[in-house]
């Protein structure tokens, strides 16, 4: 009866120590490169956990279970139906290692500082921008009522679907703050304080990353977006939706819908884009005075513009994972504004999937054209070889 009683204690404590240990939402991060990674976002689904009796995914925090830290992270209604289904966070993991995590509720006073780095929003103060940035790069483009007024003829209006640099040299948050020193005196964010400034140009070139339908030889556009919706704000990323009317390419009529993010740390913009009409696009950069260098990087995935840029010098460029780049082009013509750097991207179940982005010399992220395409490279290899993620 001893042994009995003996051995139905023991198979009691198995199983509570079992069922503690499979609760735990315990997360294995693995880098398979010869490479360290940080600054690379780890996206956790609601669905990808069973959550205990009472627990509150959107309460959870994550846990460095070797330095015993808790990192930022941020939760975000991807579906926009009134509940967070993802949390984000950013982990640093060594070359060819891995490392632990747990999700844990933790005292709102053992969290981390939140500063919202990524940030985004419509700007109807200024005609009807939108407007995204983070704590390296910022970038705006044109919305319907600036299309309207050049249509009417009505000054001050942009037609454009390119996309807009802002050169920023602060780690914190300028959208707003420049915005509000533009509506106080026009023009003063074309003028660098210190932060940075706008100086970059353009016009109804594809600037950073604006896409084209190419047919024969001529490259058809889009106009301005119609409609905005912003998913989500916070330090680690800000993502948001574009869309746009239905446009002509020589009798192919194009739908366009941009789903835009841009992440902490990075240089690159993601733009994923819903396509019909289409099996190819090509996304471009200004060529501007056509004084840069251009780089065609096709075996790598991207291409990239070097150039000199008033007092400084400024880089742009475009990343294609999963080898969707088909082939590029150096376009140059004697039309205003329409000499661009193209990559024709494939477009796969009606999505096409790219990076855009810039550095600026005087923000002191990249010393030398070089510096910047390894960063390029590296760049590439990453989204191509994502860190890996498991679960207990």
């Amino acid at each position: 009866m001893k042994n009995l009683l003996f051995l139905l204690s023991l198979s009691f404590i198995t199983l509570f120590v079992s069922c503690k240990t499979q609760s735990a939402h315990v997360i294995t991060i693995t880098n398979n490169l010869n490479i360290p990674r940080s600054l690379e976002t780890i996206e956790i689904n609601k669905s990808d956990l069973t959550l205990k009796h009472g627990e509150s995914f959107e309460k959870l925090s994550v846990k460095d279970l070797e330095t015993k830290s808790i990192l930022v992270s941020q939760f975000v209604d991807d579906n926009q139906d009134g509940e967070v289904d993802k949390l984000l966070f950013q982990p640093e993991i060594e070359a060819n290692s891995n490392k632990k995590f747990e999700l844990i509720q933790v005292d709102e006073g053992s969290k981390p500082e939140i500063i919202d780095y990524c940030y985004s929003r419509f700007v109807p103060e200024r005609t009807d921008d939108y407007a995204w940035e983070n704590n390296k790069v910022a970038f705006r483009t044109y919305g319907p009522v600036a299309q309207k007024m050049v249509e009417d003829n009505i000054k001050g209006g942009t037609l454009s679907s390119g996309i807009d640099a802002w050169l920023k040299r602060v780690e914190y948050p300028i959208i707003n703050k420049w915005y509000k020193k533009n509506d106080e005196k026009l023009g003063a964010y074309h003028k660098d304080d210190g932060e940075g400034l706008d100086n970059f140009h353009v016009g109804v070139s594809r600037g950073v990353g604006g896409i084209a339908v190419k047919k024969d030889t001529t490259y058809y556009v889009s106009r301005n977006f119609t409609n905005w919706k912003t998913i989500t704000t916070g330090p680690i990323r800000t993502s948001f939706i574009l869309e746009y009317a239905d446009w002509d390419a020589d009798g192919q009529t194009i739908s366009e819908t941009k789903h835009i993010a841009l992440d902490y740390g990075s240089n690159m913009s993601k733009f994923e884009i819903e396509l019909s009409g289409t099996n190819a696009i090509s996304a471009g950069l200004t060529l501007h005075e056509n004084d840069g260098e251009p780089t065609q990087n096709e075996e790598n995935g991207w291409i990239s513009y070097w150039q000199p840029h008033e007092d400084s010098e400024l880089a742009t460029a475009i990343v294609v994972p999963n080898g969707n780049m088909i082939d590029s082009e150096l376009y140059v013509t004697s039309l205003k504004d329409q000499s661009n750097l193209y990559t024709q991207i494939k477009v796969n179940n009606g999505k096409a999937v790219y990076y855009a982005g810039f550095c600026w010399k005087k923000a002191n992220q990249f010393a030398s054209k070089a510096d910047w395409e390894t960063y390029l490279s590296d760049f590439n290899k990453k989204i191509n070889n994502p860190l890996v993620v498991s679960f207990n």
